[in-house]
């Protein structure tokens, strides 16, 4: 497998963000390949070298300061992890132990760091901790003794960019070039109007991201939003850019503005196995008769989060007959979708409310003529049943003319980074 480590500057224009901390080009896959196609696990790899200019290396000082952290773990004690730390400093544990501002740190967390900056002696200089209920904790030496305060601590967000070649599985791969497992759920969502991930994919698809990564007080706290992203599937490229509009609305958009959500999604459940299709004549196992079957029954667990398919208004959200607790939603024009067997409904439900695409409305349940666990889901027009499956669904509007400059301008080093982590996994899978 193998890395490149890319510092660069900020870019772009727009409200498009465009920093890049870091690329590491790598072996990635995702759900699966269609049948026929093979996986064996040998790869090759090749080494890319670039040369980058080193700053001058200046004299070492004495008396410098160093900033060491440790994880907290179970059972420690602010000692304990002060030695760790090799602070060796009796006033400043004194303090530690005696001063009323310093109290969070006898509530260490598990799994939270203590950050401390020391002299060649050992001496402390300043400590941080980010205590129960979000502040940080500082604690700073000056030259009468030391104070401790609280405050929100500082956040920061900078942007990695990361590729890699389609071999294998998609999280185990993504795990071993240390892509996070939200990225990956939002690299598949973006493209899933397009891309097939469970039937679709062949060995030798690319893909690249550039995507948020949050810090706080310097150092990370999780990954954030999908930035930028191209998919190569069977030799079709496929972008998207997520834009940010001056409302403070996201979406987002293909290189020409087009905007990459359908009007409906396709499942109104993620990860799910469909165990009944539409079909005019079905063996009902509730009522034992033949009869036909307009609608798609997703498997879930109960209490599986049910999502609206579409921006809509609640019609009703109650109990029907067969369909038990059911949610009827209302869309533009003769669109209408239902969603039934619910165990209960989502806050907010209710009839005459607004739910946007995603929100979610209800869960998985057996109510009604159900016997197992499941959603049944209907997608009507004018009243009358289609199959959600195969029905063309339409497109959702796309970028306003008027955000077009600044979007296109925004884009551009999006797109050369894309770009260029597509041309190193080339050269490493070669």
């Amino acid at each position: 497998m193998s890395k490149l480590a890319i510092l660069a500057q900020r870019a772009g224009a727009g409200r498009v963000a465009a920093v890049f901390a870091m690329m590491v080009i790598g072996v990635v896959a995702a759900f699966g390949f269609a049948p026929g196609t093979t996986t064996e696990p040998d790869m090759t790899t090749r080494l890319v070298v670039r040369d980058l200019a080193l700053p001058a290396l200046t004299q070492a000082q004495t008396g410098a300061a160093y900033w060491r952290e440790a994880r907290i773990e179970r059972g420690d004690t602010l000692g304990s992890v002060l030695a760790r730390l090799e602070v060796s400093d009796a006033a400043a544990q004194q303090f530690l132990r005696t001063d009323q501002g310093a109290r969070p740190l006898y509530q260490l967390m598990p799994g939270k760091s203590v950050r401390v900056e020391t002299d060649d002696d050992g001496r402390l200089l300043s400590l941080r901790y980010l205590a129960q209920g979000g502040t940080m904790l500082s604690v700073e030496r000056r030259a009468d003794g030391f104070v401790a305060a609280s405050a929100p601590p500082g956040y920061g967000v900078r942007t990695e960019v990361r590729a890699g070649e389609i071999r294998s599985s998609m999280f185990g791969a993504a795990d071993a070039v240390g892509l996070p497992d939200a990225v990956t759920m939002q690299l598949v969502e973006v493209f899933s109007g397009d891309i097939d991930f469970y039937h679709d994919l062949r060995r030798g698809d690319r893909f690249a991201v550039v995507y948020e990564m949050r810090d706080v007080d310097g150092s990370p706290a999780g990954a954030g939003k999908l930035i930028a992203a191209e998919f190569v599937n069977k030799s079709v490229v496929y972008r998207a850019f997520l834009w940010r509009g001056a409302d403070g609305s996201e979406a987002y958009y293909s290189q020409d503005g087009k905007n990459l959500r359908k009007a409906f999604l396709r499942s109104p459940v993620e990860f799910t196995r469909i165990t009944s299709g539409f079909s005019l004549a079905r063996f009902h196992p509730f009522l034992k008769t033949w009869r036909a079957h307009k609608g798609v029954d997703f498997a879930a667990p109960t209490g599986t989060p049910v999502r609206a398919a579409a921006d809509g208004k609640v019609v009703v959200a109650g109990k029907q007959n067969g369909y038990g607790n059911v949610v009827i939603l209302q869309h533009t024009g003769a669109n209408s979708t239902v969603y039934a067997h619910l165990s209960r409904f989502a806050a907010g439900t209710k009839p005459g409310a607004r739910v946007a695409q995603g929100t979610v409305i209800g869960y998985v349940g057996q109510t009604g003529w159900a016997t197992g666990p499941h959603l049944h889901y209907e997608f009507r027009i004018n009243n009358v049943q289609r199959n959600p499956m195969t029905i063309a669904l339409p497109d959702a509007p796309p970028l306003a003319a008027a955000d077009r400059p600044a979007y296109l301008a925004g884009i551009a080093p999006l797109a050369e980074a894309l770009a260029l982590g597509q041309v190193v996994t080339i050269a490493a899978g070669e």
